[in-house]
């Protein structure tokens, strides 16, 4: 299995540890061409702004949405699900910093898919509504948290940032 990290800013080094407990060494993808080679990508968390405008620089955007679009499973985290959802590749409403400051940032338990899961906000994001396509895989008051599409997962909160592997392997298996 060929698993990508967008190797731009954010919280890439977390989730690489995360994938190497679970056996899978990553990719870092650093160019339009990696992702011809990806099962499936994990877009990190870090500032949405500044990886949106990276990915545009960088050439990187359309690469990216072709991918998703021929059938690459994505994962966005935090700025990551903003980004999917702004690139129109997952039909949901998100608000960017909706928790609040840096001051504000949170840990909290969730329930995802039926397990208690530990779950970090930092800065996040509230998915605030989501079309018919799309599956509710968590909540957290009146947001949703998890979301997935297809391959597309979306994530408002950071699983990397936790000891628990529970979404990191539910993705591989959608990949």
């Amino acid at each position: 299995m060929r698993i990508g990290i967008l190797d731009i800013q954010g919280s890439v080094e977390e989730h690489k540890k995360k994938l190497f407990q679970l056996g899978v060494k990553p990719i870092m993808v650093k160019s339009a061409e990696d992702f011809e080679r990806l099962d499936g990508l994990i877009i990190p968390g870090g500032e949405s702004t500044t990886i949106g405008l990276l990915l545009e620089t960088g050439g990187l955007k359309k690469a990216l949405v072709k991918a998703v679009r021929c059938g690459m499973a994505v994962w966005g985290t935090c700025a990551g699900a903003i980004l999917l959802s702004k690139f129109g590749l997952i039909d949901i409403e998100i608000e960017r910093n909706a928790y609040g400051r840096q001051i504000d940032s949170f840990e909290t338990e969730i329930a995802f898919l039926g397990k208690t899961i530990p779950a970090v906000f930092i800065r996040a994001p509230k998915i605030r509504s989501a079309g018919k396509p799309v599956e509710i895989l968590s909540e957290y008051g009146d947001s949703k948290t998890a979301v997935r599409q297809g391959k597309i997962l979306a994530t408002s909160f950071h699983p990397e940032m936790t000891d628990d592997r529970t979404v990191h392997r539910y993705f591989l298996k959608m990949c």
